[in-house]
């Protein structure tokens, strides 16, 4: 990207997991601050194998307020769909299925044009790994394959959604006990083992708000941030992280 594209991107991250109340209020609470009032949001649903039922479900939990949303599997052209919505917001689900469709309809180099030129891009969970350079710290399964793991590249840093710390407990003859089996910490570490980080684990309910060259947490439950032959470091909610953007 050159300097001019840098500065106009725009992007709401969430790491997904907002069926709490407090998740959902500090959603819509940065979605309120990040679109203008009456924005029509694009929505697209192919991380999911039933758009319609998707986008009802979106409808009706009141995901986006009160913005007008239409689904991109309703309109004849993809592209140009893209080409004249006000705002994209990409869903989650299955990071493989959703970027295999991406490329199948040519939509992955005209999201990150336009984005890249200043549409407001949201994203969560499948969504928010779109955003990053490649797929592959999401969690899911290959279910199947895409022509590549390159994503949009819209930030320079890889995020882990649903980021869960360290050790797993588990209930045994009315005990809790450790898990002692794999760990996302141990994920992570084996991604920086063969590439280049950083790695931004955010947890349920935090969202990343990047604007231009600024970026800064703006949920509930902060993120921790590995870095190849470092120890993890932990980010507070509301943190500046636009250093990582440099």
């Amino acid at each position: 990207m050159n300097e001019k594209i840098k500065q106009n991107r725009k992007l709401l991250l969430g790491s997904g997991g907002i069926g709490e109340p407090d998740r959902m209020n500090a959603w819509r609470y940065a979605l309120s601050a990040f679109l203008q009032p009456k924005t029509t949001i694009l929505f697209i649903p192919y991380a999911i194998a039933d758009y319609d039922a998707y986008l009802k479900r979106i409808r009706e939990f009141g995901l986006c307020m009160d913005f007008p949303i239409v689904s991109i599997h309703d309109c004849a052209d993809p592209v140009q769909a893209i080409e004249g919505a006000d705002a994209v917001f990409v869903g989650g689900g299955n990071s493989f299925r959703l970027l295999h469709t991406l490329y199948r309809l040519g939509l992955i180099d005209s999201i990150r044009k336009h984005v890249s030129l200043g549409k407001p891009y949201m994203g969560i969970s499948a969504g928010t790994n779109m955003s990053c350079p490649t797929l592959m710290t999401t969690n899911d399964m290959p279910i199947i394959m895409p022509p590549s793991f390159n994503s949009f590249d819209l930030i320079p840093f890889q995020i882990n959604p649903h980021y869960m710390d360290g050790a797993i407990y588990l209930e045994k003859n009315g005990e809790y006990v450790p898990h002692r089996g794999e760990t996302r910490d141990l994920r992570i570490q084996e991604y920086l083992e063969e590439n280049k980080g950083p790695v931004l684990g955010i947890r349920e309910g935090e969202i990343l708000h990047v604007s231009g060259y600024s970026a800064k947490l703006c949920g509930l439950n902060g993120a921790k941030l590995f870095k190849k032959g470092e120890c993890p470091q932990e980010i507070a909610p509301e943190s500046d992280l636009s250093y990582l953007l440099q």
